[in-house]
């Protein structure tokens, strides 16, 4: 799972990231607000903010991650007591706030609580399922089991089912915000095709793709 820590205190965001990296997290950090924003894309499962760093601030970083995510969690880390930027952080969608100082252990417990996948079982169709845990798909009892980016494909299509997804946004996610071709896309999709067969995946002309499913 990939992790956006934003930290200006280089001890401190050195800290989080050794101990998170030890719990097989990837952890792309950064002292630069404005470093951070323009990373935002690029296929982060949690985002760890602190508000008061360099050039843009963990409240304006926070703002525009929810214009592309609406439901990956964003923990802000701050020292600050006033209220009123507690309340802004909350009313702008950040799913937990830790004030400094705090224990590295209480960090990884909201990690590991608001990334959870809640269901690992996905019914999708008549006798479908996804089970994220397995990483396989169930169909009339036939038992497929999916490749990594096959599994991250599935996830995102029953996370934003019946929405248009463009090839950005996919590349971002399966690929984790490595790039990836068209072609690379497509092929992913042919292969995807092949094991669900029903046309549960439509094409976008020009576009991307939309899992059509009730």
């Amino acid at each position: 799972m990939k992790i956006l820590l934003l930290e200006d205190n280089k001890k401190l965001n050195q800290t989080i990231k050794k101990r998170l990296e030890l719990k097989g997290y990837k952890v792309f950090n950064y002292i630069d607000g404005q470093e951070a924003m323009d990373k935002i894309t690029e296929g982060f499962s949690c985002f760890i903010l602190d508000i008061n760093v360099p050039n843009v601030d963990g409240i304006k970083i926070l703002k525009k991650i929810r214009e592309y995510y609406k439901e990956v969690p964003v923990i802000i880390i701050s020292g600050t007591v006033e209220l009123d930027i507690i309340k802004e952080s909350y009313d702008f969608g950040c799913n937990d706030y830790l004030k400094k100082p705090f224990f590295i252990d209480e960090l990884e417990i909201k990690i590991g609580r608001l990334c959870k996948i809640k269901n690992d079982l996905i019914y999708f169709g008549q006798d479908c399922t996804f089970d994220y845990k397995s990483s396989s798909i169930t169909i009339s009892d036939e038992v497929h089991r999916l490749t990594k980016k096959e599994r991250l494909l599935v996830n995102l299509f029953l996370t934003k089912k019946n929405q248009v997804l463009s090839y950005e946004m996919i590349e971002n996610y399966v690929w984790e915000g490595s790039f990836a071709s068209i072609e690379s896309i497509r092929s992913l999709i042919r292969r995807l095709r092949r094991i669900i067969k029903d046309d549960y995946i439509q094409t976008v002309v020009d576009t991307g793709y939309i899992f059509k499913s009730d």
